[in-house]
């Protein structure tokens, strides 16, 4: 029961703390569960991130069901989940009630630009710390590469891209091997 509350709290208190979505819960979610509790490993993590945007539903809440699973089981996975969303649907429901009166004072449009600016910055450290460990060789930076160019120049589903980076995956694994018979 104690990990349970543990996995419910941190997830929490991540989801409470995390403005701008699931890519700026990255770097917090990173030093969280694998730096400081050490549920998950940096590859499991990047895993989970890359399931969770493929499929339906919020990438933080899926990331946080996995590792929630991963550590206690199908409970884990429901109190990580239930954990995550919490602080969200406390801190919504309070801000709807007020935001109307509020969304137009310019201290609050400047508020939120700097926030913006702020979750940037967070989740270009979150890439990078992600892409030193992601990109380990040639073949890696290839695929790096080609997803790179293809997310930037054209409109394809994030899902067509962790697809064809795991077939390309796949594909240079067994390239590689034959290469080293």
């Amino acid at each position: 029961m104690k990990e349970l509350l543990d996995l419910f709290w941190t997830f929490a208190r991540i989801g409470g703390l995390t403005f701008g979505g699931g890519y700026a819960m990255l770097p917090i979610l990173q030093r969280e569960v694998v730096e400081k509790r050490r549920w998950v490993t940096d590859e499991e993590l990047m895993d989970y991130y890359a399931i969770g945007q493929c499929t339906p539903g919020v990438i933080a809440v899926n990331t946080a069901t996995f590792v929630g699973q991963k550590t206690k089981g199908l409970a884990g996975g429901i109190v990580a989940t239930l954990g995550v969303v919490f602080p969200s649907l406390v801190i919504i429901t309070v801000i709807a009630g007020f935001i109307q009166n509020f969304a137009d004072l310019e201290i609050v449009k400047n508020a939120f630009a700097g926030i913006r600016v702020c979750v940037c910055v967070l989740i270009v450290n979150a890439v990078i710390k992600l892409l030193k460990s992601s990109v380990v060789d040639k073949e890696t930076l290839v695929i790096y590469a080609a997803v790179s160019v293809g997310a930037i120049l054209t409109s394809v589903s994030p899902i067509v891209f962790v697809l064809l980076a795991g077939v390309a995956g796949i594909l240079l694994q067994k390239w590689k091997g034959r290469a080293s018979k």
